[in-house]
């Protein structure tokens, strides 16, 4: 790749470490948060009970996650840089310790609403600041940084719960989450820019918010049903009110998502839909220890390992992919993403076999880690290409904390259509691990041409801006 001059360094970015802890440090307790509690649940559910409600603890934490991430502009400029962090970083430290003192599962879903809305804080705030903490130069290392903490979470997740969890000590591992989350606050007040508060913040767009819930609560819901009829009847009620909200953001005055992105000759919504058509990839690592344990007659360690490589792959290749400074190189990395994560989901379809031989099991790694660096070679420069869209500050940081959003109600929604094609392959394992692979393949093929539009419409932009 190349390199310029004005490319910002880690070494550089290692200049701003601290700022760098917390950005990368609140989506980290975030992400490794899902797959601890994942891990920890079914101790849980040993210990307090209400089996019934098992599922409905990370569609808890989903919708409250999509919410807070909402509430990122008007909190910077109600609490600026470093009061927001404390109220993120308290929140998420209040819902760890409801969920380690809770008595029956109702209390536990309480505490994992609660540790939603500070992982959406966190997670909304880790982008937003980029834009304000950092220099221009570094927002694609910042980003890159902010993004693999997704993919760390992935692996250090349910390594830390399966540890708990074999021990029978659920409760210590929300303390210990709740502790760190303490620990990473400390570093807030330094190691943030001082910013000015705006006490007549826009008003908190109820519509849009309601809209928002219902859509991210339908997909939630779908996900957890087995009747592929009603299944698919929840994900269409989600995207309707995905419209519905999208033309309440165009019409209304006080918006979540940034002005520009309903502006003719505006390339931010194709961003924001490449954005989100990879990260929904990532759910289909929910099943990847299934296929491997069923179908590659894989050890649950083993499996699990593989599930990994997806998030590895996407983690490793963002520190390289942030080195690209040319902007031809980063407008086709920006396509090339898409690209390689459905040739990646194709391939391994394509190797999906009952009693697979295993060195057809071992292909498998290398086919997702290539897959997952299709997500890290172009997320970092669609972030970047978001936050650089305008050069309104207050636009600019809507912007940022957007991608939080866009990629949290992605997550939501990949989760429910992975339910929905593993069903329809059922009861054969083989055309579920085909149905599931091959329609996310088609999902980040249209990336391709959402990425293509992104950069025609830029192009097209730049173009009328010199001739002015």
């Amino acid at each position: 790749m190349e390199n310029s001059p004005d490319a910002g360094s880690w070494r550089e970015l290692g200049g701003h470490l601290s700022t760098a802890v917390v950005l990368a440090g609140g989506v980290l307790v975030g992400a490794v948060n899902i797959y601890v509690a994942a891990s920890l649940l079914p101790t849980a559910v040993g210990d307090i009970g209400g089996e019934p409600l098992y599922a409905w603890n990370m569609t808890a934490f989903l919708v409250a996650q999509v919410v807070a991430t909402m509430f990122v502009g008007r909190l910077l400029s109600r609490r600026g840089d470093a009061g927001s962090y404390l109220i993120g970083f308290g929140v998420f430290a209040g819902g760890s310790l409801v969920c380690a003192v809770a008595p029956a599962m109702p209390v536990l879903l309480v505490g994992r609403g609660i540790q939603g809305l500070g992982a959406g804080l966190l997670t909304g705030l880790g982008f937003a600041m980029i834009r304000s903490a950092l220099p221009p130069h570094l927002w694609s290392r910042g980003s890159a940084l902010v993004s693999a903490m997704f993919g760390v979470g992935n692996f250090v997740g349910p390594a830390l719960g399966g540890l708990f969890a074999q021990f029978g000590s659920w409760r210590l591992a929300f303390v210990v989450l709740a502790a760190v989350s303490v620990v990473i606050a400390a570093f807030a007040p330094r190691a943030l820019p001082r910013s000015e508060r705006d006490e007549h913040a826009t008003p908190v767009p109820v519509r849009s918010l309601v809209l928002v819930v219902g859509a991210v609560g339908a997909v939630s819901v779908a996900g957890i049903l087995s009747n592929a009829t009603a299944m698919t009847a929840f994900i269409l009620l989600g995207l309707a009110l995905v419209a519905a909200f999208l033309v309440a953001e165009k019409r209304a005055a006080g918006r979540v998502l940034p002005r520009s992105t309903f502006q003719s000759g505006s390339a931010l919504r194709w961003v924001f839909l490449t954005i989100a058509l990879l990260a929904s990839g990532v759910a289909v690592e929910t099943f990847l220890p299934l296929f491997g344990q069923h179908l590659g007659g894989l050890p649950p360690v083993a499996a699990g390992f593989f599930a990994a490589a997806l998030s590895f792959g996407w983690s490793a290749s963002q520190i390289a992919s942030s080195s690209a400074s040319r902007e031809r190189t980063i407008r086709r990395l920006q396509v090339a993403g898409p690209a390689a994560l459905a040739a990646g989901f194709a391939v391994l379809a394509l190797l999906q076999q009952d009693d697979a031989p295993l060195l057809v099991v071992l292909a498998w790694l290398p086919v997702l880690v290539a897959g997952g660096a299709g997500i890290g070679i172009a997320m970092p420069h669609l972030s970047v290409a978001a936050m650089a869209s305008t050069d309104d500050p207050g636009e600019g940081r809507k912007t940022a904390a957007a991608i939080a959003t866009v990629l949290t109600m992605s997550t939501a929604f990949g989760a429910a259509v992975t339910g929905l094609l593993v069903n329809l392959g059922a009861p054969s394992m083989v055309a579920s691990a085909r149905y599931l692979l091959i329609g996310f393949a088609a999902i980040a093929a249209i990336g391709i041409f959402t990425a293509r539009r992104a950069d025609d419409v830029a192009r097209s932009r730049e173009k009328a801006d010199v001739r002015r």
